[in-house]
């Protein structure tokens, strides 16, 4: 069976329109989850939780991609390069 681990992460970013972090050492991580629906639901809670600070933002991190390099990357991570 396939373990598809994801990552949730977030922090405050230094331009809300950028996914630049203000202080890299003060990245929140949520935590590593089995499926893709339990870390929409902790990213979801962290989202909520900090929706007053708009420099702040959460992501889902999908880790088993970074262990099948046959996984083509979605478009959005390759907006950087």
């Amino acid at each position: 069976m396939t373990q598809r681990l994801h990552l949730v992460f977030g922090g405050e970013l230094a331009d809300p329109s950028t996914n630049v972090f203000r202080d890299v050492s003060q990245i929140h991580v949520v935590g590593i989850f089995p499926d893709y629906a339990s870390a929409y639901n902790a990213w979801k809670a962290e989202s909520h939780r900090t929706v007053d600070n708009a420099h702040m933002r959460y992501f889902i991190a999908h880790l088993h991609r970074l262990r099948d390099e046959e996984t083509a990357a979605s478009p959005t991570e390759e907006l950087g390069n």
